[in-house]
């Protein structure tokens, strides 16, 4: 293992522990004595995944888990739950058997969790995904999103309109007024 640091190619294993499915090790570098932590996982057998315009890729878990971190961010959902979600999608496609699956299975899978999980990343990752032609298709998947929720998202802000009273401070903002009375700019 070359040390990120230096670049010597070796190092001796200061701590092991077990993660979730694989194996945290602590190293630290027999030439500049930095300290590095390295993960070991099992890699199961690989699979390809069809692309929309015909190529095909290999899987790539950490493609996916960059893909669904850009979609979570800014929202207070934690490392592990968005681990949690690849290691799901990724257990998914294992178990259909396959040798090629095409790329709107995995991002389906992955809608299917981020709905569960976040509805907000949800709305992010499927803006990408299913590449909406106009403002008009992406409020129809918003709207269907809120009718399976029952307009209501635990956990959530709903939008508020600017015709919404707001308490700020001790006093109360009006649509259009500033604290003192002018108007807003």
């Amino acid at each position: 293992m070359r040390c990120p640091y230096c670049g010597y190619d070796d190092s001796r294993v200061v701590d092991s522990r077990s993660v979730n499915d694989g194996v945290r090790r602590r190293r630290q570098c027999l030439n500049c004595d930095s300290r590095f932590t390295t993960y070991e996982r099992v890699q199961p057998a690989s699979f390809l995944v069809m692309k929309k315009d015909g190529r095909r890729e290999e899987f790539d878990r950490d493609k996916l888990a960059r893909g669904i971190r850009i979609a979570c961010a800014k929202r207070s959902i934690a490392n592990e739950e968005i681990e949690r979600v690849v290691d799901r999608v990724e257990e998914e496609l294992h178990s259909m058997g396959r040798v090629e699956v095409p790329s709107v299975t995995v991002g389906a899978l992955v809608m299917q969790y981020l709905r569960d999980l976040d509805r907000v990343a949800y709305i992010r990752f499927a803006s990408v995904y299913r590449e909406f032609a106009d403002a008009e298709s992406f409020k129809e998947e918003v709207d269907a999103l809120a009718d399976r929720v029952g307009r209501v998202i635990v956990g959530q802000l709903p939008l508020i309109s600017a015709a919404d009273l707001v308490t700020v401070g001790k006093g109360r903002m009006r649509a259009g007024k500033t604290r003192k009375g002018g108007n807003d700019v």
